[in-house]
């Protein structure tokens, strides 16, 4: 996954989230729902943070993988 498909799935999920967060009804479902796309977005800004840096660094991009979602959950804002 290059950085553009890397934004493309991050632009994805912020339309999904926002659509969901407008939506008046807020059921279990769709509260684990945006919890779940929280999740998935930290990932991806993850990855794509990675990629950069090892570009910054002459270092190949491609080996930057996605790390798991209770890693990228315990990081800093």
């Amino acid at each position: 996954m290059d950085e553009q498909d890397i934004l493309k799935r991050i632009h994805a999920l912020v339309d999904e989230e926002h659509a969901l967060r407008e939506n008046s009804e807020h059921t279990d479902e769709t509260r684990a729902r945006m919890g779940k796309l929280e999740a998935d977005l930290d990932q991806c800004w993850d990855l794509l943070r990675q990629r950069r840096a090892k570009r910054q660094y002459d270092e190949d991009p491609d080996e930057a993988q996605t790390r798991p979602e209770q890693q990228v959950d315990s990081y800093l804002q």
